[in-house]
Protein backbone atom coordinates (compact mmCIF):
# COMPACT_ATOMS: atom_id res chain seq x y z
CA UNK A 1 0.00 0.00 0.00
CA UNK A 2 1.23 3.18 -0.89
CA UNK A 3 2.48 5.58 2.25
CA UNK A 4 0.07 8.77 2.13
CA UNK A 5 1.51 12.26 1.43
CA UNK A 6 2.08 13.92 4.62
CA UNK A 7 -0.94 16.33 4.57
CA UNK A 8 0.73 19.60 3.63
CA UNK A 9 -1.05 23.30 2.83
CA UNK A 10 0.38 25.43 0.28
CA UNK A 11 -0.75 29.17 1.50
CA UNK A 12 -0.11 31.89 -0.88
CA UNK A 13 -0.81 35.43 1.13
CA UNK A 14 -2.39 37.88 -1.60
CA UNK A 15 -3.26 41.47 -1.09
CA UNK A 16 -3.65 42.94 -4.44
CA UNK A 17 -1.56 40.65 -6.29
CA UNK A 18 -4.20 40.24 -9.07
CA UNK A 19 -1.78 39.86 -11.62
CA UNK A 20 0.96 37.77 -10.21
CA UNK A 21 -2.01 35.33 -9.61
CA UNK A 22 -2.59 35.51 -13.18
CA UNK A 23 0.49 34.46 -14.33
CA UNK A 24 1.59 32.35 -11.45
CA UNK A 25 -0.92 30.81 -9.83
CA UNK A 26 -2.15 28.15 -12.90
CA UNK A 27 1.16 26.34 -12.56
CA UNK A 28 0.87 26.25 -8.84
CA UNK A 29 -2.13 24.31 -8.97
CA UNK A 30 -1.18 22.05 -11.85
CA UNK A 31 1.75 21.28 -9.85
CA UNK A 32 0.76 21.12 -6.36
CA UNK A 33 -2.26 20.02 -6.24
CA UNK A 34 -2.38 16.10 -5.30
CA UNK A 35 -3.39 13.67 -2.50
CA UNK A 36 -2.02 15.13 0.85
CA UNK A 37 -1.45 18.73 -0.47
CA UNK A 38 -3.99 21.54 -0.92
CA UNK A 39 -3.69 25.04 -1.75
CA UNK A 40 -4.86 27.73 -0.21
CA UNK A 41 -5.17 31.83 -1.10
CA UNK A 42 -5.05 33.74 2.26
CA UNK A 43 -6.70 37.49 1.08
CA UNK A 44 -5.36 40.21 3.20
CA UNK A 45 -8.42 42.40 2.28
CA UNK A 46 -7.42 43.25 -1.85
CA UNK A 47 -8.98 46.04 -4.01
CA UNK A 48 -8.81 44.71 -6.82
CA UNK A 49 -9.93 41.60 -8.73
CA UNK A 50 -7.89 38.86 -7.03
CA UNK A 51 -10.57 36.97 -5.57
CA UNK A 52 -13.34 37.26 -8.55
CA UNK A 53 -10.53 35.61 -10.59
CA UNK A 54 -9.78 32.92 -8.25
CA UNK A 55 -13.58 32.42 -8.19
CA UNK A 56 -14.32 32.55 -11.55
CA UNK A 57 -11.09 30.33 -12.69
CA UNK A 58 -10.23 28.32 -9.72
CA UNK A 59 -13.51 27.42 -8.14
CA UNK A 60 -12.07 24.23 -6.17
CA UNK A 61 -9.60 26.21 -4.41
CA UNK A 62 -10.20 27.14 -1.28
CA UNK A 63 -9.46 30.58 -0.20
CA UNK A 64 -9.54 32.50 3.25
CA UNK A 65 -9.84 36.56 4.06
CA UNK A 66 -8.58 38.56 6.53
CA UNK A 67 -10.55 41.55 7.90
CA UNK A 68 -8.32 44.05 6.61
CA UNK A 69 -4.45 44.13 5.13
CA UNK A 70 -2.75 42.85 8.17
CA UNK A 71 1.04 42.29 6.71
CA UNK A 72 2.79 39.37 5.60
CA UNK A 73 2.87 38.29 9.66
CA UNK A 74 -0.10 38.77 11.18
CA UNK A 75 -2.00 37.95 7.96
CA UNK A 76 -0.20 34.32 7.78
CA UNK A 77 -0.99 33.97 10.98
CA UNK A 78 -4.35 34.43 11.19
CA UNK A 79 -5.08 32.59 8.02
CA UNK A 80 -3.05 29.25 9.03
CA UNK A 81 -4.79 29.23 12.39
CA UNK A 82 -8.26 29.25 10.94
CA UNK A 83 -7.15 26.52 8.04
CA UNK A 84 -5.80 24.23 10.72
CA UNK A 85 -9.15 25.33 13.31
CA UNK A 86 -11.02 23.99 9.73
CA UNK A 87 -8.61 20.99 8.99
CA UNK A 88 -8.91 19.76 13.08
CA UNK A 89 -13.02 19.56 12.97
CA UNK A 90 -12.43 17.33 9.71
CA UNK A 91 -10.07 15.24 11.94
CA UNK A 92 -7.42 16.37 9.55
CA UNK A 93 -4.92 18.37 10.77
CA UNK A 94 -1.99 19.54 8.62
CA UNK A 95 1.43 18.26 9.48
CA UNK A 96 3.07 21.28 7.25
CA UNK A 97 2.30 24.60 6.08
CA UNK A 98 4.08 26.60 3.41
CA UNK A 99 4.04 30.13 2.93
CA UNK A 100 4.54 30.64 -0.50
CA UNK A 101 4.54 34.07 -2.52
CA UNK A 102 2.54 35.13 -5.69
CA UNK A 103 4.96 36.04 -7.30
CA UNK A 104 6.93 32.38 -7.86
CA UNK A 105 7.10 30.18 -10.74
CA UNK A 106 6.77 26.50 -9.06
CA UNK A 107 8.44 23.73 -10.63
CA UNK A 108 6.79 20.12 -10.66
CA UNK A 109 6.98 18.47 -7.53
CA UNK A 110 8.55 21.09 -5.93
CA UNK A 111 6.84 20.43 -2.58
CA UNK A 112 8.03 16.48 -1.92
CA UNK A 113 12.06 16.92 -2.12
CA UNK A 114 11.13 19.24 0.69
CA UNK A 115 8.86 17.54 2.40
CA UNK A 116 10.52 13.98 2.37
CA UNK A 117 13.94 15.86 3.94
CA UNK A 118 11.72 17.17 6.89
CA UNK A 119 10.03 14.27 7.56
CA UNK A 120 13.57 12.33 7.55
CA UNK A 121 14.74 14.49 10.60
CA UNK A 122 11.56 15.16 13.14
CA UNK A 123 14.10 18.12 14.41
CA UNK A 124 14.07 20.17 11.15
CA UNK A 125 11.46 22.98 11.93
CA UNK A 126 11.36 24.77 8.70
CA UNK A 127 13.74 24.32 5.23
CA UNK A 128 13.48 26.05 1.82
CA UNK A 129 13.93 25.28 -1.78
CA UNK A 130 17.02 26.64 -3.76
CA UNK A 131 15.48 30.05 -5.42
CA UNK A 132 16.31 31.42 -8.61
CA UNK A 133 15.42 34.50 -10.60
CA UNK A 134 12.28 34.57 -12.53
CA UNK A 135 13.69 37.04 -15.28
CA UNK A 136 17.06 35.37 -15.34
CA UNK A 137 16.61 32.13 -14.34
CA UNK A 138 20.47 30.93 -14.29
CA UNK A 139 21.37 33.36 -11.33
CA UNK A 140 19.90 32.95 -7.42
CA UNK A 141 17.46 35.45 -6.29
CA UNK A 142 17.93 38.09 -3.61
CA UNK A 143 15.63 37.25 -1.12
CA UNK A 144 16.61 33.73 -0.19
CA UNK A 145 19.02 31.88 -2.69
CA UNK A 146 20.49 28.85 -1.37
CA UNK A 147 19.56 29.42 2.56
CA UNK A 148 20.22 32.36 4.90
CA UNK A 149 22.90 33.07 7.53
CA UNK A 150 23.65 36.23 9.19
CA UNK A 151 26.83 37.93 10.91
CA UNK A 152 27.72 39.18 13.92
CA UNK A 153 26.81 42.47 13.68
CA UNK A 154 23.00 41.45 12.48
CA UNK A 155 23.21 41.52 8.36
CA UNK A 156 21.97 38.39 6.81
CA UNK A 157 23.17 37.23 3.71
CA UNK A 158 22.88 34.13 1.84
CA UNK A 159 24.26 30.88 0.11
CA UNK A 160 24.84 32.98 -3.53
CA UNK A 161 24.01 36.24 -2.54
CA UNK A 162 25.59 38.92 -0.54
CA UNK A 163 24.46 42.33 -0.87
CA UNK A 164 24.11 43.77 -4.02
CA UNK A 165 26.21 40.61 -5.62
CA UNK A 166 23.96 37.72 -7.00
CA UNK A 167 26.04 34.79 -8.17
CA UNK A 168 25.46 32.50 -11.49
CA UNK A 169 23.89 29.22 -10.42
CA UNK A 170 26.45 26.47 -11.23
CA UNK A 171 25.39 24.00 -9.28
CA UNK A 172 27.79 25.47 -6.12
CA UNK A 173 25.00 25.16 -3.54
CA UNK A 174 23.75 21.76 -4.69
CA UNK A 175 23.96 19.92 -1.56
CA UNK A 176 21.52 19.94 1.32
CA UNK A 177 22.72 22.16 4.74
CA UNK A 178 21.67 23.62 8.07
CA UNK A 179 20.84 27.55 7.94
CA UNK A 180 20.53 29.97 10.15
CA UNK A 181 17.15 31.37 8.60
CA UNK A 182 14.31 29.50 5.93
CA UNK A 183 13.16 32.65 3.20
CA UNK A 184 9.77 33.65 3.70
CA UNK A 185 9.10 33.39 0.15
CA UNK A 186 8.99 29.61 0.21
CA UNK A 187 9.25 29.10 3.74
CA UNK A 188 8.10 25.10 4.86
CA UNK A 189 7.25 24.51 8.61
CA UNK A 190 6.05 22.14 10.68
CA UNK A 191 2.70 23.13 11.69
CA UNK A 192 2.62 22.37 15.22
CA UNK A 193 5.58 24.28 15.57
CA UNK A 194 4.57 27.39 14.01
CA UNK A 195 1.08 27.44 15.67
CA UNK A 196 2.50 26.69 19.00
CA UNK A 197 5.10 29.45 18.87
CA UNK A 198 2.89 31.80 17.89
CA UNK A 199 4.23 31.80 13.85
CA UNK A 200 5.39 34.92 12.85
CA UNK A 201 5.87 37.99 15.15
CA UNK A 202 3.16 40.76 13.94
CA UNK A 203 4.68 43.19 15.19
CA UNK A 204 7.16 43.01 12.43
CA UNK A 205 4.58 43.74 9.70
CA UNK A 206 6.34 43.10 7.01
CA UNK A 207 10.38 41.97 6.43
CA UNK A 208 12.78 39.63 8.15
CA UNK A 209 9.78 38.03 10.01
CA UNK A 210 10.99 34.98 8.58
CA UNK A 211 14.61 35.04 10.17
CA UNK A 212 13.43 36.26 13.78
CA UNK A 213 11.20 33.09 13.46
CA UNK A 214 14.11 30.53 12.41
CA UNK A 215 15.86 32.10 15.11
CA UNK A 216 13.72 31.47 17.45
CA UNK A 217 13.34 27.66 16.49
CA UNK A 218 17.43 27.63 16.61
CA UNK A 219 17.28 28.59 20.07
CA UNK A 220 14.95 25.96 21.05
CA UNK A 221 17.11 23.55 19.42
CA UNK A 222 15.49 22.71 16.14
CA UNK A 223 17.12 22.74 12.74
CA UNK A 224 16.37 24.92 9.79
CA UNK A 225 17.38 23.41 6.70
CA UNK A 226 18.01 24.19 2.44
CA UNK A 227 17.13 21.28 -0.02
CA UNK A 228 18.37 22.13 -3.41
CA UNK A 229 16.41 19.19 -5.10
CA UNK A 230 13.29 21.92 -5.08
CA UNK A 231 13.65 24.80 -7.68
CA UNK A 232 11.47 27.85 -7.60
CA UNK A 233 11.87 31.24 -9.32
CA UNK A 234 11.18 34.13 -7.73
CA UNK A 235 10.11 37.53 -9.37
CA UNK A 236 11.16 39.04 -5.83
CA UNK A 237 9.87 42.60 -4.95
CA UNK A 238 6.62 42.11 -5.72
CA UNK A 239 4.73 44.57 -2.63
CA UNK A 240 7.79 47.15 -1.98
CA UNK A 241 10.63 47.55 -4.33
CA UNK A 242 13.80 48.10 -3.10
CA UNK A 243 13.83 51.74 -3.10
CA UNK A 244 11.17 52.42 -1.18
CA UNK A 245 11.90 54.32 2.01
CA UNK A 246 9.25 52.41 3.79
CA UNK A 247 10.99 48.99 2.84
CA UNK A 248 14.09 50.63 4.37
CA UNK A 249 12.39 51.61 7.33
CA UNK A 250 10.55 47.77 8.01
CA UNK A 251 14.36 46.38 7.53
CA UNK A 252 16.12 48.61 9.75
CA UNK A 253 13.87 48.84 12.54
CA UNK A 254 12.73 44.66 12.22
CA UNK A 255 16.35 44.05 12.02
CA UNK A 256 17.23 45.22 15.84
CA UNK A 257 13.73 43.89 17.11
CA UNK A 258 15.51 40.54 15.64
CA UNK A 259 18.65 40.97 17.20
CA UNK A 260 17.21 42.39 20.23
CA UNK A 261 15.06 39.09 20.80
CA UNK A 262 17.31 36.37 19.83
CA UNK A 263 21.11 37.67 20.90
CA UNK A 264 22.77 35.79 23.83
CA UNK A 265 22.19 38.28 26.73
CA UNK A 266 26.72 38.54 26.32
CA UNK A 267 26.66 39.63 23.32
CA UNK A 268 23.32 41.40 23.23
CA UNK A 269 25.11 45.32 24.88
CA UNK A 270 28.35 44.83 22.07
CA UNK A 271 26.12 44.75 19.29
CA UNK A 272 23.85 47.03 19.60
CA UNK A 273 26.33 49.77 20.62
CA UNK A 274 28.26 49.06 17.24
CA UNK A 275 24.89 48.54 15.45
CA UNK A 276 24.70 52.31 16.14
CA UNK A 277 27.41 53.46 14.44
CA UNK A 278 26.84 51.53 11.46
CA UNK A 279 23.47 52.39 11.00
CA UNK A 280 24.46 56.12 11.41
CA UNK A 281 27.33 55.72 8.59
CA UNK A 282 24.54 54.19 5.98
CA UNK A 283 22.29 56.79 6.62
CA UNK A 284 24.79 59.38 5.98
CA UNK A 285 25.62 57.03 2.95
CA UNK A 286 22.13 57.33 1.88
CA UNK A 287 21.70 61.35 2.26
CA UNK A 288 25.09 61.57 0.46
CA UNK A 289 23.45 59.65 -2.61
CA UNK A 290 20.60 61.96 -2.36
CA UNK A 291 18.09 59.70 -1.03
CA UNK A 292 16.76 61.62 1.81
CA UNK A 293 13.73 59.38 2.00
CA UNK A 294 16.15 56.60 3.26
CA UNK A 295 17.79 58.27 5.27
CA UNK A 296 15.18 59.96 7.23
CA UNK A 297 13.78 55.86 7.28
CA UNK A 298 16.47 55.25 9.55
CA UNK A 299 16.22 57.61 12.33
CA UNK A 300 12.40 56.34 12.34
CA UNK A 301 13.59 52.55 12.47
CA UNK A 302 15.58 53.45 15.15
CA UNK A 303 13.14 55.46 17.09
CA UNK A 304 10.42 52.97 16.66
CA UNK A 305 12.77 50.26 18.07
CA UNK A 306 13.08 51.86 21.07
CA UNK A 307 9.57 52.15 21.35
CA UNK A 308 9.12 48.30 21.08
CA UNK A 309 12.30 47.81 23.44
CA UNK A 310 9.22 46.68 25.98
CA UNK A 311 7.87 44.09 24.06
CA UNK A 312 10.45 43.20 22.81
CA UNK A 313 12.21 42.45 26.22
CA UNK A 314 8.90 40.46 27.47
CA UNK A 315 8.91 38.06 23.94
CA UNK A 316 13.08 37.95 24.44
CA UNK A 317 11.94 36.48 28.52
CA UNK A 318 9.83 34.13 26.95
CA UNK A 319 12.57 31.96 25.04
CA UNK A 320 16.00 30.82 25.67
CA UNK A 321 18.70 31.99 23.61
CA UNK A 322 22.07 29.98 22.75
CA UNK A 323 25.48 30.69 21.81
CA UNK A 324 27.62 29.40 18.76
CA UNK A 325 24.35 28.61 16.74
CA UNK A 326 24.94 26.57 13.06
CA UNK A 327 24.42 29.76 10.36
CA UNK A 328 25.86 32.71 12.28
CA UNK A 329 29.26 34.10 11.09
CA UNK A 330 31.24 34.85 13.41
CA UNK A 331 33.45 37.82 11.24
CA UNK A 332 31.75 41.15 9.39
CA UNK A 333 30.20 40.59 6.09
CA UNK A 334 30.06 44.24 5.73
CA UNK A 335 33.93 44.38 6.21
CA UNK A 336 34.61 41.26 3.87
CA UNK A 337 32.53 42.86 1.09
CA UNK A 338 33.55 46.09 1.11
CA UNK A 339 37.41 46.07 2.18
CA UNK A 340 38.55 42.95 1.18
CA UNK A 341 37.00 42.62 -1.89
CA UNK A 342 35.23 39.31 -1.14
CA UNK A 343 31.51 39.16 -2.91
CA UNK A 344 30.48 35.52 -2.80
CA UNK A 345 29.50 33.02 -0.05
CA UNK A 346 32.36 31.28 -1.44
CA UNK A 347 35.33 33.88 -0.59
CA UNK A 348 34.01 33.59 3.02
CA UNK A 349 36.59 31.48 5.38
CA UNK A 350 34.71 28.34 6.13
CA UNK A 351 35.85 28.31 9.30
CA UNK A 352 34.45 31.75 10.62
CA UNK A 353 31.48 30.25 10.45
CA UNK A 354 29.55 29.20 14.01
CA UNK A 355 28.69 25.55 14.20
CA UNK A 356 26.68 23.83 17.41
Amino acid sequence: MMQQFPKTAVVILNWNGEKFLERFFPLVVEHTCKPGIDVVVADNASTDASLAYLHQNFPQIKTVSNARNEGFALGYNLALQKIQQEAEAQGEPYRYFVLLNSDIEVTPDWVEPVVAAMEADASVAAAQPKLLAFHDKARFEYAGAAGGFIDRWGYPFCRGRLFDTVETDTGQYDTPCQLLWATGAALFVRADLYLQYGGLDADFFAHMEEIDFCWRMRNLGYKIMYEPASVLYHVGGGTLPKSSPHKTYLNFRNNLSLLYKNLPQKRLGSVLCVRFFLDMLAAFMFLLKGEKGNFKAVFRARKDFRRMKASNWAKRKALPQRENLTGIYSGSVLWQYHVKGRKRFSDLNAKDFQQD
